[in-house]
């Protein structure tokens, strides 16, 4: 099933974006670190150990601050400057999780805004396009 193209209703995006972060945040750390444990994410943490990242989620409004150590991911605090920014409608990081689309064309394409230490990008960008993501429960909800 193709995602499609659309955007949150601007209603629905103030709502959110006037939401406390740390619930979806704690959420996003949780889901990494689970992907990392199953060895679903092939990570190297001490290639991202140190550095704080920030997932803006335009359409939604919401900004998700976390970081990495040498074993785990954990919630940052916005008050941290993000070392690496990456930032999208909701849709658009759906589809670059479910390899609809890949993180340069949605780059390209302007879709994708990528902001910070650009060797860090590199690297994540590396790291979202080594995920298995047909072996989460997110690929086989989407196949329905």
């Amino acid at each position: 099933m193709r995602i499609p193209d659309l955007t949150l209703p601007a209603s629905l995006a103030s709502v959110l974006g006037k939401l406390p972060s740390t619930p979806p945040c704690w959420a996003l750390v949780t889901t990494l670190n689970q992907l990392k444990k199953r060895d679903i994410l092939p990570v190297d943490m001490s290639l991202l150990s140190g550095h704080r990242f920030e997932v803006h989620i335009l359409d939604a409004d919401m900004r998700l601050h976390f970081m990495a150590d040498d074993e785990r991911f954990s919630v940052a605090s916005a008050a941290d400057e993000a070392d690496l920014r990456l930032a999208a409608n909701l849709a658009d990081f759906a589809r670059m999780m479910l390899r609809e689309e890949d993180p340069d064309t949605l780059f390209f394409n302007r879709k994708l805004i990528i902001e910070g230490d650009t060797e860090l990008g590199l690297i994540v960008k590396n790291l979202l396009d080594s995920v298995d993501w047909s072996s989460t429960a997110l690929q086989r909800f989407m196949a329905v």
